[in-house]
Formats: structure tokens, C-alpha cells, sequence
């Protein structure tokens, strides 16, 4: 069922009050969709994260307590964001050995890091790991999927959850809260003012002024795929220096 038939079947049976929560907010799905499609695969469908946040808004619209204190956009945000995460879960949404190369990247971050006492180059990383150049930034293109550092528990993955589990399986789970501590927030601020100016900026370009890639290849006059590499080398840096201060 396509998600425009998925809404219409749900409105013909909806009380007033949660009907025009869903209707109103439908919007609101298509543009977390394709924000987080955004930074996945090619092979994630939008329509599947349409549909599944489509879900994730009625659970909000019939649940939402007007009394609680929270608006209600804030509160189902939350809930499209966890169902959107479950159907990537249960899609397998990042092969296993992608996931073992990123973290093979943040590895060689980490010790390069220790070793020279500044950021590393990609040149850098490549040598460390025994690859090219070439070879490592095409490592990167393939990584693109990894989300920025509060998507992702830094669990082995050998205990055999992936990244997206601990969101997934709690639908009330807050991507954000990990921010709530003060020494995490502050290793966060200091890793992003750490970054290469040009990864800084597409950072900022992308979470900030919600850029899609292209546009901003067309701002740094370079291909959407070497911002797709600047991206997944930012993320990697910026996981690299939160797994060792959570190892410290």
C-alpha cells in the first residue's frame, strides 16, 4: 500500500482530533524521510521511511496528551524518527562489513591522532590503513550511510545489535539525549571546532542550513560525491575522538 492510500484508509476511521494531528503533520513526515534518506544507502526507499513514519505519526496522533506539557510536532517528531529507525533495523540498512570498515577508519583516526597530535589527512588515514588514496576515499563513498555520532551506541558489534538497535527498539528514545550530559556535549562541541575547516563546513551546510549534498557541492564547487566523502570523513573523525573518550 502506497502512502497516500496508507493515510486515506487511516482518516476514513480516525476521531476528529487525531485525524487532523495526522493530517496536519503528514508533511512532516516526507521531510524527515528525505532528510534521512539523505545520508543512507541508495539502496534505502524513501516510500519505505514515508510508510513507516506514517505509522510512527497515527501512534503519536492517537497517544499524545495535550496536557503533558510538550508540543505536540516536538512529540512526533520523536515517534516518526523511531518507526522510521525500526524499518531500517529490520531492513539490515548498512551491511556488516561496511560498519567493520568505518570502524577500521575511526581506529587509524584514533591512533594517528595520538601519534601526531593534530587531526590526520585523508592521506594520513589511507597510509595507516595500507590503502590508497583512491581506495580509501572510495571507503568513504561506501560509508556514507553511517549517521552523525548520536545515531550510534558505539557498541561491538559483535554482541550482535547494530547501531540503529538501541533507538529502534524504544520508540519514546530521544536522539538527543545523549547530549543531556555536559561532559558529552562538551567532547562533541570541541571535536566539531576541531575539524578541517571544509568538513566544518559541511557539517554545518548539512545539520544546520539543511543543504542536500548536490547543493552543497555547488557551494564548495566540488562533485556531490566528494561531499558525500567529506561527510563520512567528518562523522568518522567525530565518532574516532567520542570512542576514546568514552574508552579513557
Amino acid at each position: 500500500m502506497s502512502s497516500t492510500r496508507a493515510l486515506g484508509a487511516y482518516k476514513q476511521h480516525a476521531a476528529d482530533p487525531v485525524e487532523t494531528r495526522v493530517s496536519t503533520h503528514a508533511p512532516l513526515v516526507k521531510k524527515l524521510a528525505y532528510h534521512m534518506v539523505a545520508r543512507l544507502p541508495a539502496s534505502v526507499e524513501v516510500d519505505d521511511l514515508i510508510q513507516a513514519g506514517l505509522i510512527g505519526l497515527m501512534e503519536a496522533a492517537r497517544n499524545f496528551d495535550p496536557l503533558a506539557g510538550v508540543q505536540f510536532e516536538t512529540f512526533a517528531t520523536q515517534r516518526i524518527r523511531g518507526a522510521m529507525l525500526d524499518e531500517l533495523r529490520e531492513a539490515d540498512w548498512m551491511p556488516r562489513q561496511l560498519r567493520r570498515s568505518m570502524r577500521d577508519i575511526e581506529a587509524a583516526i584514533v591512533k594517528l591522532g595520538h601519534s601526531l597530535g593534530h587531526a590526520p589527512s585523508e592521506a594520513d588515514v589511507a597510509a595507516e590503513m595500507g590503502v590508497s588514496l583512491t581506495d580509501y576515499q572510495e571507503m568513504l563513498s561506501d560509508c556514507r550511510g553511517h549517521q552523525l555520532v548520536y545515531y550510534d551506541d558505539f557498541d561491538n558489534e559483535e554482541d550482535g545489535r547494530n547501531s540503529l538497535d538501541n533507538l529502534a527498539a524504544d520508540h519514546d528514545a530521544d536522539p538527543l539525549r545523549e547530549l543531556d550530559d555536559s561532559d558529552f556535549r562538551r567532547v562533541l562541541v570541541d571535536g566539531i571546532a576541531r575539524l578541517p575547516e571544509r568538513e566544518k563546513m559541511v557539517m554545518a551546510l548539512y545539520y544546520e542550513q539543511e543543504l542536500n549534498l548536490k547543493e552543497i557541492g555547488a557551494v564548495l564547487n566540488v562533485t556531490e560525491s566528494r561531499v558525500s566523502q567529506l561527510h563520512s570523513q567528518a562523522v568518522a573523525r567525530l565518532r574516532a575522538r567520542l570512542r576514546d573518550w568514552t574508552e579513557k
